[in-house]
């Protein structure tokens, strides 16, 4: 279990940069909310979720899980001081993937980095461990299920009088997220492209200290 605070840490790094991507890029389109209350920033604290950054993290450490899970605070975006709404929303829904990969990719040459230096121990394990958990938060907030990332991404090719009745399904969103994850049917549509983003990223080297 003490190996797996380290990987906590990771997690909770990972979610922050994740949103203050999404602050970063709706202040280029021109939305400042992200900046005006303070979001900007890696200090932890103003990200803090109760239940996504503590309760289910530490549950599934204490759990001992196989893989750690959580979000932070929504940063706060106005659509309306977007320069171009609806396509800019979905470039600030965007980034937050798009962040976690670019640090998957950045674990990844760590652990690559460390394997020639250090040899295949715990530090070159923690590395893949980074990676796998950015590629999960990337592809699992792009399923198009409101709120995640990705439901914002789809509102951008929907007709208008459809984006509304889509939209309405926030409500009900973190239910729908639930019965996903019971009916295994989440493992079939994120789990694949996580396995195809580890083999490209850590290849069989990476993929044997997970298992070990």
């Amino acid at each position: 279990m003490l190996n797996m605070l380290p990987q906590l840490v990771i997690l909770f790094f990972s979610i922050i940069f994740h949103e203050v991507a999404h602050g970063w890029v709706a202040l280029w389109r021109g939305d400042t909310t992200a900046r005006d209350y303070g979001r900007l920033t890696f200090n932890p604290i103003p990200h803090i979720d109760p239940i996504g950054s503590v309760l289910l993290p530490v549950f599934l450490f204490l759990t001992r899980s196989p893989i750690l899970f959580g979000w932070a605070k929504p940063v706060p975006v106005n659509p309306w001081r977007l320069r171009q709404a609806k396509k800019d929303l979905a470039l600030v829904s965007a980034s937050g993937p798009v962040s976690n990969l670019l640090l998957a990719v950045v674990f990844s040459v760590l652990f690559r980095v460390v394997l020639a230096t250090d040899g295949a121990g715990l530090l070159a394990k923690l590395m893949v461990y980074g990676v796998v958990i950015n590629l999960v938060l990337a592809f699992f907030n792009l399923l198009p299920v409101p709120p995640l990332d990705g439901s914002k991404i789809v509102l951008h090719f929907l007709p208008d009088a459809m984006a509304e009745k889509y939209i309405r399904l926030e409500r009900f969103g973190f239910i729908i997220i639930f019965l996903l994850l019971m009916l295994n049917v989440v493992d079939w549509f994120v789990w694949p492209f996580v396995l195809q983003g580890l083999q490209l990223l850590v290849g069989r080297d990476g993929l044997v200290l997970l298992v070990d």
